[in-house]
Parts: structure tokens; sequence; C-alpha cells
């Protein structure tokens, strides 16, 4: 069976070589500086790794997808073509925190994912000029998920799936649920650790400062202004 729409139409010649399951996910990573399949595949989990192969290779036989040889491994990056995508792709999360929400079902929530997500997106300049760890430790999270540290230092920030060996700056325990409404904007911190669904351990000030540090998602001013205008559309 033929597998495009048989139609001059650039929408529809546009979506056969960008709508297919996981490609425009491979595209957001490459858009948010993932460069090595590696890096790539942590910010899509849940996809094999034959089919994210596939995906890129496609991608670089359309022209969106540059790869390149750096020492001994290969390096993906989007070409002009692929950049002109960052618009779109864009508009589609912003339209879906302002139409859809989150809405998460138990299926939906990832802590691997989660903490990929804050790792990349931390505001490292608005971090202390001493080294801080934050632990992450996640009540319901998937076997091997329910522990992270985020070790910020030298303007530089990793994400460690086992103990750094550190003294934590902080400690974060919380439901996967409820820090993942957090950093989408379907919840303010404070209705977080009202619930005691969230909770900060360490120094005041530190723990204050913490969403400051963290930053929330690109995504979440606008499902933010949703959930406001909400009560006046309805």
């Amino acid at each position: 069976m033929d597998d495009n729409y048989g139609q001059f139409c650039t929408v529809a010649r546009g979506a056969e070589a960008l709508c297919e399951r996981w490609t425009p996910l491979v595209v957001r990573e490459l858009m948010c500086g993932s460069k090595r399949f590696n890096e790539i595949r942590r910010g899509v989990p849940r996809m094999s790794t034959s089919l994210l192969a596939q995906r890129l290779r496609h991608l670089e036989s359309i022209g969106v997808v540059r790869r390149s040889a750096v020492g001994k491994v290969w390096e993906y990056g989007l070409t002009e073509a692929g950049e002109e995508l960052r618009p779109i792709v864009l508009a589609l999360g912003h339209w879906g925190a302002r139409w859809i929400g989150s809405q998460l079902t138990e299926h939906e929530l990832d802590a691997g994912f989660l903490m990929w997500d804050v790792r990349r997106f931390v505001r490292l300049e608005q971090f202390p000029p001493r080294p801080v760890v934050i632990e992450f430790l996640f009540s319901d999270a998937r076997t091997g998920e329910t522990h992270w540290w985020l070790v910020v230092e030298d303007g530089a920030a990793d994400l460690c799936r086992d103990d750094p060996g550190r003294d934590p700056t902080l400690l974060v325990q919380s439901t996967v649920r409820a820090l993942t409404e957090v950093w989408t904007g379907d919840r303010s911190p404070e209705e977080a650790l009202r619930s005691r669904e969230l909770r900060v351990l360490g120094a005041a000030g530190d723990a204050t400062a913490l969403w400051a540090w963290l930053g929330r998602s690109a995504f979440a001013p606008t499902r933010e202004a949703a959930r406001r205008e909400a009560p006046a559309a309805s």
C-alpha cells in the first residue's frame, strides 16, 4: 500500500515528510540542542533505537538533518530547512498547552523524560557560584527512575542516576505527576507544596530559589495564561 497522500498540495507533501510517528519529537530534540544519538534517545526514551536510526536517516534524506563525524562519533544537527521548522514545532507546543493542557494519564507520566527536560532548561545564570546538588526522589516512578541528582557546577548542569557522593543542597520529594504539573504550568509550586505531593527540604533561601534555578517548560507560560482565562471563558 502506498504510504503517501498522492496529492501535489504542499500540506500533504510536508505531512508525508514530517508527520510520521515520533518524527516531530526527534526534530524537537535536535531543536533543544541534542547532537549525539544517545542524547536524542534520552528525549524519546520509549522510542526504539532502530526506529530512531530510521527516522534520522529519513530526516537526513529530505535535507532536514545533517550528520557529521566528530572524532569517532556521529553528531546530528538541523540544516537551514530544519531550522525553519522551529516556529512550527513551537507553535504546535503552544497550541497544545493552550487548548489541550496536560490532562496526563498515568501512561504519559515519565520521570526520566521530565528530569531530562529539567536538566536541559535549567537557568544556569540564576545559580550561585558555589556548586549546587539537587536530589530528586519520586515516590511513584518506575523501577530504576525513582532517584535523580542534578549537579550544577562551573556553569554546567549534569544529570545523574547514580549518587554522585556529594551532600545535597536540596532534597525534592514528589510524585511524578506533581512535579510534571509544576513544570508544565498546570500547577504552581505553591499549590503542589500545599497539597503535600511535593516537598523541598534544605536551607530556606535555597528552597525559595529552587524555582528560579529550575525555571519551567518553554510552554508553561502559555498553559498558565490558559488557566487564568478559563473561568472567564466558561
